[in-house]
């Protein structure tokens, strides 16, 4: 823990040193040249002219507006800073590269007799294939998942595809890990892969030489460093488990004790697992893997880790798993929610535990609210992180003032991110509904429609919401308000 509070302080001054420099060139230099300084101005103006024509969401576009304007010489820096270190990374290169050549991985084989739109946005045009063959538990609460994630490790003896968010030490890693390092003497092939900055205070900076001791292979997505570049900022917030091509895990747990209520730190933790077993799984295999290459490099063929189900499971419906990539400029987590919430028809549920959402999302909201769709949205009523809730208040506030029904979960505080519609279409994955996540974080998601566990995690919704405090409508103080205005100028920065 010494060597994480360390690093946070080295990178805090670096980053305070290299905005000291920035403003002494700018006052030292700008100001006794006034020349310079109009001249910078306009090639600042010019750039912002360029973000404009270039941008697909002025929600995240428009701080770097201001920021420019404000202080132009500073501002500009900044900006080339943030997008030369994203273009010279090696790792979103890798990344990229990996997601094209292995494209043809997710290639959509079996027919869809559907006439879905998001189906076919998903399998067609983002290249995540739709599966018939499969069977998915719906787990409400990470408590309920936690013996059945041990269970289907236990039965590995091919191997194990290990990526989360966050690994703390605590009775559900360790339940984990016992089992990871049996399979590994046993000749089971485990591969573990968390997130660095994820992991900043929950686990030593070179915790995966530890787990290499035991014969797993391991490594820290993206290491946290104070010169790294903007690309820091884009994490692996995913959330997957494979054991052997047959089983799949996925959903809002980590693998913290406060994910099963081992550890009380806001209340009681709503969160949520599903368990995919068929032809989806393939779809988690392969986003694993190419993540784990982009680093590692060491598969050349995919193929040696896929199951054969030969419709082993009866047709249920359709599932597709999908990720997220922040290089892209496909906002396919934010399209997936939007298809729901544009095409239902009588009632959408949403669980989330931050609402930081741009205008198209706002908007859309309402469009369901006139069209007569019954729109709900849990959030925490005990919040982890106080500035981001103050900006989601300022979001409820506005959403309750147009007719949605938002409730706080009155227990303590929710992590799941699930959509439920009409009873015929759903989301469940790792996808807040926050600038972070649909455009920074590296996530996954599994698009549900028209399947038997549809029922769960209505049956879920419902008993949330009974469970949850309606906010009612209010008008909110001057003061308030203008606070809140200035957290949302600055929300896709957060």
């Amino acid at each position: 823990m010494g060597k994480s509070i360390l690093r946070i302080m080295i990178t805090i001054l670096c980053l305070i040193l290299q905005l000291a420099a920035i403003n002494i060139f700018y006052y030292s230099v700008i100001h006794r040249i006034p020349f310079i300084g109009l001249i910078y101005s306009l090639l600042c103006l010019y750039g912002v002219l360029m973000i404009i024509k270039n941008s697909n969401n002025y929600s995240f576009t428009l701080p770097w507006i201001i920021i420019f304007l404000l202080i132009p010489i500073p501002g500009s820096i900044l900006f080339l800073v943030v997008r030369n270190s994203i273009k010279r990374s090696k790792l979103v290169k890798n990344i990229i590269k990996n997601e094209k050549e292995n494209s043809n991985y997710l290639i959509q084989n079996e027919k869809i007799d559907d006439d879905s739109s998001t189906i076919k946005y998903l399998s067609n045009y983002a290249g995540f294939s739709a599966t018939k063959h499969n069977k998915l538990e719906y787990y409400p609460l990470g408590d309920d998942a936690f013996e059945t994630m041990i269970s289907e490790l236990k039965k590995a003896e091919k191997f194990i595809f290990f990526e989360y968010f966050i690994v703390s030490n605590g009775i559900f890693w360790e339940a984990i890990l016992e089992v990871l390092e049996e399979k590994s003497k046993a000749g089971v092939e485990v591969r573990v892969m968390y997130d660095d900055f994820g992991c900043l205070t929950t686990l030593e900076s070179d915790y995966y030489k530890e787990l290499e001791k035991k014969g797993i292979k391991s490594f820290a997505f993206n290491p946290f460093k104070a010169l790294s570049g903007a690309v820091v900022n884009n994490r692996d917030h995913r959330k997957i488990l494979v054991i052997d091509g047959k089983v799949a895990f996925s959903g809002g747990i980590n693998i913290a004790d406060e994910y099963i209520n081992m550890e009380k730190r806001f209340g009681h933790w709503k969160d949520n697992c599903i368990m995919v077993k068929g032809d989806a799984v393939w779809n988690y295999t392969v986003m694993f893997l190419t993540m784990w290459n982009a680093v590692k490099n060491e598969d050349k063929d995919y193929k040696k880790y896929k199951y054969e189900f030969k419709n082993k499971y009866k047709e249920n419906g359709y599932l597709v798993p999908y990720s997220l990539n922040p290089f892209k400029r496909d906002s396919i987590g934010e399209d997936v929610y939007l298809n729901i919430i544009n095409q239902a028809q009588k009632y959408v549920y949403i669980f989330t535990p931050y609402l930081v959402i741009d205008h198209i999302m706002f908007n859309s909201l309402i469009m369901a609210i006139k069209r007569g769709v019954d729109v709900r949205i849990v959030v925490p009523n005990i919040p982890d992180k106080k500035i981001v809730f103050t900006v989601t208040e300022s979001y409820v506030d506005a959403l309750t003032n147009n007719g949605v029904k938002v409730y706080k979960y009155t227990p303590g505080f929710i992590h799941s991110k699930v959509f439920v519609s009409d009873d015929i279409k759903a989301t469940v994955g790792t996808i807040n509904l926050d600038y972070r996540s649909l455009f920074f974080h590296f996530e996954c998601g599994c698009y549900i429609e028209k399947c038997d566990a549809i029922k769960d995690i209505k049956k879920d919704a419902d008993k949330t919401i009974a469970s949850s405090t309606l906010v009612p409508k209010k008008k909110v103080g001057k003061v308030k308000s203008f606070w809140q205005s200035i957290l949302r100028l600055f929300a896709p920065l957060m």
